[in-house]
């Protein structure tokens, strides 16, 4: 089976949402080709099949529908092009004012009652530079559009001038009686490219927190080489490099500290605002800022490697994604220009027959196709969900996909793995218990033996307290381990069982003091008992802290409306001890881990929009379940791969954040294709009917993106909550 290839290609030449619409049916017609166009970043993220397409002819699609493409360069490469194109077209657009100032001018004095009129000469000859120089993106656009078999905001633009601009030539050349309309050309081309350079400024601002991403990683590092210090590139950068990092600088890559301790702000990639210390063993990772001391540490990820490298490949793969609302506007734009063109054909016929005024005909119908806009209905979802996914990674939350935003919306029922979720995930050893007067060192000893090939966190925290208590592990043969229940071996002969009270029980019909379990259980304990044959060596109790901000967590779950549920593979004393604690009414215990998928599913065959916080591999089945998936950071590789969503601050209170800023993300884009819509909807028939100058159609067009994607960038002010506070969007 051939495994499928990506690839990211940067679009120039889309002028709206029905460029986006017709190049991605164009891409998606190729043989095996799945591609999502996003006009806000103007990329096609593509996936295809080797066999039978290739880069290259992916980009002759593109050509061939009438847009330029290439293969995505990093950040800093597309945005030097993107500003240098920037800086061209507001050139031309300066050049465009002063042009159409002398007409301006005349329009504006003949309001107040002052008649100024320029020589007809002088009027054309000031509007045929912005209308052919200026204005010839639009004319190359639409040629490429109507080339390919489709039309595009670039085809109502030159239709609507040149339409005004040849009606005064022939009024000219004819010497017909009439006014001419130069200067309503001319302007209405200048307001479109200052309609485009607000967007395109707009656009900046909404991946500004990608940028920010990008600008983190410090450019030179003080490397160990042959035992001397010098300063190299980061892209120089080698795993196993020595490196060092002074107070106040920061980190270039991901690394393990092998000398030194300092305390260092990882704000910029968890969220979290108190600084981490860091000692011996412990990680360091790029981008983050050294407070403090001297750290010698040791690379162990570098460029593309790093966890800032896959933050920033996240936020790219969210910020290109299509939410699922956006079908709707999609649909619309595809036949969006053709609708106009038609509206505007009926409205020049109906003017010049019901009128017999040709001159009102024809500027009527130039209203018409000039106030239409596709652009805002295309811009209303994809430019806040560039946004509101940049600001989530700013807040530690990592978005997989718009789609997956889109749904966290939508939960009513969230399922919460206990450990690590609501706990803190570290076990301690609180109580050795030893039956019938036996040694407690010889039941440690016994139970970190079996425990040393175990990864379970109890069998970690045993292990970790016999080595601080200077236990010797015994060898130990034939080990088996059943998930969710014990471990068995051999030890010098004898067969040894460590697991909870239950399978103890049952393996080896054992009884245990129901009492004794129960009371321990009732502290919110963990308890695992130790057998050797059918005897008994005694009990192990652990606890795991609850997090501090869980309860205030799992308060604004249920305050949002979110039936909060608990899983456990504890007890039912155990599981319902920690539920109280949390604040947490329905709780499930004695889950094994292949079960956890079954639980979630089980709410999603009631009609529930359900998901799930977990952080363990057992916990990947139940993430790949739900409908939206969060992964604490801490968990194992394999839960935040299967997560939509990934928390990099380990904190429920993430959990809260997401979801908030789904709801606002969402109520932004509502509002947007509210707007988008009520525009077109308003503006189209006030045109038709005669009640809009083509100057103002144009330049109420020309506003229309803007002020969608002004109404996005409002997401920039959505703060997330810290413990016990509510996530707040300032407007």
């Amino acid at each position: 089976m051939t495994s499928l290839q990506h690839a990211e290609l940067q679009i120039t030449g889309m002028r709206c949402a029905s460029c986006s619409a017709r190049l991605e049916k164009s891409l998606n017609e190729l043989p095996d080709v799945t591609a999502v166009v996003n006009i806000a970043t103007e990329k096609a993220s593509i996936t295809f099949d080797p066999t039978r397409s290739d880069v290259a002819a992916l980009l002759d699609a593109v050509r061939k529908t009438g847009f330029d493409a290439h293969v995505a360069r990093d950040f800093a490469a597309e945005k030097q092009e993107k500003d240098a194109l920037y800086q061209r077209e507001r050139m031309q657009f300066y050049i465009s004012v002063a042009l159409i100032s002398p007409l301006l001018l005349e329009m504006l004095l003949m309001l107040v009652g002052v008649h100024l009129a320029l020589p007809i000469w002088l009027q054309w000859l000031l509007a045929t530079p912005v209308q052919f120089w200026a204005g010839a993106r639009f004319y190359r656009g639409a040629w490429a559009s109507i080339k390919s078999g489709g039309s595009n905001m670039d085809v109502l633009v030159a239709l609507g001038t040149s339409a005004a601009y040849f009606l005064s030539c022939a009024i000219v050349l004819f010497g017909v009686h009439q006014p001419v309309y130069f200067e309503a050309s001319a302007t209405l081309i200048t307001l479109v490219l200052l309609g485009k350079l607000l967007e395109a400024r707009a656009k900046g601002k909404a991946s500004a927190a990608l940028e920010s991403l990008f600008r983190l990683q410090p450019k030179l590092a003080h490397v160990e080489r042959d035992g001397v210090i010098v300063d190299v590139s980061v892209g120089q950068f080698r795993p196993e490099d020595i490196f060092i990092v002074r107070p106040g600088e920061a980190i270039p890559v991901d690394g393990v500290v092998l000398e030194g301790s300092s305390s260092v702000n990882e704000s910029m990639l968890t969220g979290e605002s108190l600084p981490q210390e860091k000692k011996l063993d412990d990680k360091v990772y790029a981008a983050t800022l050294n407070q403090q001391g001297l750290l010698r540490c040791r690379a162990i990820a570098v460029g593309s490697q790093t966890q800032l490298a896959a933050i920033i490949r996240m936020v790219e793969q969210a910020q290109g994604s299509k939410a699922p609302i956006q079908k709707l506007a999609d649909k619309i734009s595809g036949i969006f220009v053709p609708v106009v063109l038609v509206l505007a054909a009926i409205t020049f016929a109906a003017w010049w027959s019901l009128g017999g005024d040709f001159s009102d005909a024809l500027i009527n119908a130039v209203s018409v196709l000039v106030i239409a806009c596709p652009c805002a209905l295309g811009l209303a979802t994809p430019t806040a969900i560039v946004v509101a996914t940049g600001r989530a990674a700013h807040a530690g939350i990592l978005v997989k996909d718009a789609a997956s935003l889109e749904r966290a919306h939508h939960l009513d029922v969230l399922v919460l793995d206990k450990t690590g979720t609501l706990t803190e995930g570290v076990p301690a050893l609180t109580d050795l218990l030893p039956a019938n007067n036996r040694d407690s060192q010889h039941l440690l000893a016994i139970a970190a033996s079996l425990a040393q090939h175990s990864t379970h966190p109890l069998s970690l925290a045993l292990t970790a307290h016999a080595r601080v208590q200077g236990i010797t592990l015994d060898a130990v043969n034939d080990f088996h381990e059943l998930a969710g229940s014990g471990l068995s071996g051999l030890i010098e002969g004898e067969t040894y069982r460590l697991g909870s009270p239950a399978f103890i029980a049952q393996s080896g019909h054992i009884a245990m003091n129901e009492a004794e379990l129960l009371a321990l259980q009732q502290q919110g304990k963990s308890l695992i008992a130790v057998s050797c044959g059918d005897t008994l060596l005694g009990l192990i109790a652990f606890a795991d802290r609850l997090r501090p901000s869980s309860p205030a967590a799992v308060r604004q779950l249920r305050a949002m409306g979110i039936r909060v549920v608990m899983l456990s593979g504890d007890n039912d004393a155990t599981a319902r001890a920690i539920a109280r604690q949390a604040g947490i009414d329905e709780y499930l215990a004695e889950v094994r881990p292949q079960d956890k998928a079954h639980h979630v599913a089980s709410y999603k065959n009631k009609g529930r929009v359900v998901g799930m916080v977990g952080d363990g591999i057992n916990d990947a089945p139940a993430l790949a379940a739900a409908d939206v998936s969060f992964a604490m950071k801490s968990g194992s590789d394999i839960a935040i791969e299967a997560a939509d969503i990934t928390l990099m601050h380990n904190d429920l209170m993430s959990v809260v954040n997401a979801i908030d800023l789904s709801r606002v993300t969402l109520a932004k884009i509502r509002q947007n294709l509210f707007f988008a819509f009520a525009y077109n909807i308003l503006g189209i028939p006030m045109a038709a009917v005669g009640l809009l100058d083509p100057v103002i159609a144009g330049g109420a067009m020309a506003m229309s993106s803007v002020s969608v994607i002004s109404n996005a960038l409002l997401l920039k002010k959505w703060e997330p909550a810290q413990h016990g506070q509510t996530a707040v969007l300032r407007e």
